[in-house]
């Protein structure tokens, strides 16, 4: 595993790219105009470009997604409110809650992070109970997703209630991506101290090619036996053929 295998398992330039982008473009056009409903249909509106752009390109949608859900929410409680700094509202309690379920799946012993990258590197939950030092890497760097989430929000909580909307909004752009490669390369340095992972579905393709094989013996086996019964039977039967007066 590399750092750039690790980068590209977490979304890659493009991910940071469909993140960053519509509360880029909300907190500008606001900062110019401070039209909230311009604002708010223009980060809709390039979130569900970058969706378009992805399906057209038949690429994985997740990171796309996911930012339209959150751009839509961030939009629909600003409309509600006419505040548009509850634009940023529901990414703020989601990241939060992210940083939460870090915490409480690793104290658990269920890193949340082994959990997402478990089917990504092939290993899927063997490393619970069959590679602990894996298991104690997912676990620390649980522990730092969660604790740089808990920083960021323990900066940006106090801006929504003191600061404006472009104050706030020219800072959460700020940290979107260097808390993400934090942790990313926290990560990377925490695995990479690990054991490899146990490839769970080159284990099952072994053990299938094993069972087919001595499914195919069977077969020959039992070809060999029916083979040798005619031989048997002909042989007993031309005997008996000669034994006649």
């Amino acid at each position: 595993m590399t750092e750039a295998a690790l980068f590209e398992a977490f979304g890659g330039v493009r991910g940071m790219v469909e993140t960053v982008l519509p509360g880029l473009l909300f907190v500008s056009i606001y900062t110019i105009n401070k039209n909230l409903h311009m604002a708010a249909i223009a980060a809709l509106a390039v979130s569900l470009a970058m969706v378009v752009v992805r399906l057209a390109r038949k690429d994985t949608v997740k990171h796309a997604f996911s930012g339209v859900f959150g751009v839509g929410f961030g939009v629909v409680f600003a409309m509600m409110t006419g505040n548009a700094k509850d634009f940023y509202l529901p990414g703020m309690l989601y990241t939060t809650g992210l940083a939460l379920a870090y915490i409480i799946t690793a104290m658990a012993g269920v890193p949340l992070i082994g959990l997402m990258l478990g089917p990504i590197f092939r290993e899927n939950l063997s490393w619970r109970t069959r590679n602990p030092g894996r298991k104690k890497a997912y676990t620390k760097a649980s522990w730092a997703w969660g604790l740089i989430l808990l920083g960021k929000s323990a900066i940006l909580f106090p801006l929504y209630w003191w600061a404006d909307t472009t104050q706030l909004g020219w800072v959460l752009v700020a940290l979107k991506i260097p808390p993400f490669l934090l942790a990313v390369y926290l990560t990377w340095v925490f695995l990479a101290k690990a054991p490899p992972p146990i490839d769970v579905f080159a284990e099952m393709e072994a053990e299938e090619r094993a069972e087919e094989e001595r499914a195919e013996e069977e077969r020959k086996a039992a070809r060999e036996r029916e083979g040798a019964r005619h031989a048997e039977d002909g042989e007993a039967t031309t005997t008996g053929r000669h034994r006649r007066p």
